[in-house]
């Protein structure tokens, strides 16, 4: 489940990524690679999720899902060069919490 998280972020990172750019027409914004590619692997991420409920509780789930919020800032420095600012730290800060908290019970 934690790598579908890594999946699901790094279709987010694609999907904006196509967002940030200018097309001929409006029919290009949505038949481009990225975002065919970036809602494929939506759906994959979707449907291995749905495997990954065999062996993990479904108490878990959402929390091991919640994963990706940390992926997506750490994909967004890396690959959007964007700016970690205190807001955004802390608010990652308080997702692992959570997680730890809610996984360590």
């Amino acid at each position: 489940m934690i790598f579908a998280a890594f999946l699901a972020a790094l279709s987010q990172i694609l999907l904006k990524l196509s967002a940030g750019k200018k097309y001929k027409h409006i029919v290009f914004e949505y038949l481009n690679p990225s975002v065919v590619i970036g809602y494929g692997i939506l759906i994959l991420t979707m449907a291995m999720n749905v495997v990954a409920y065999r062996w993990v509780e479904y108490k878990y789930g959402p929390v091991l899902n919640a994963t990706s919020y940390v992926f997506i800032l750490l994909l967004g420095k890396i690959i959007l060069k964007e700016e970690l600012t205190k807001k955004k730290i802390i608010g990652n800060v308080f997702i692992i919490l959570g997680i730890l908290i809610y996984s360590l019970r």
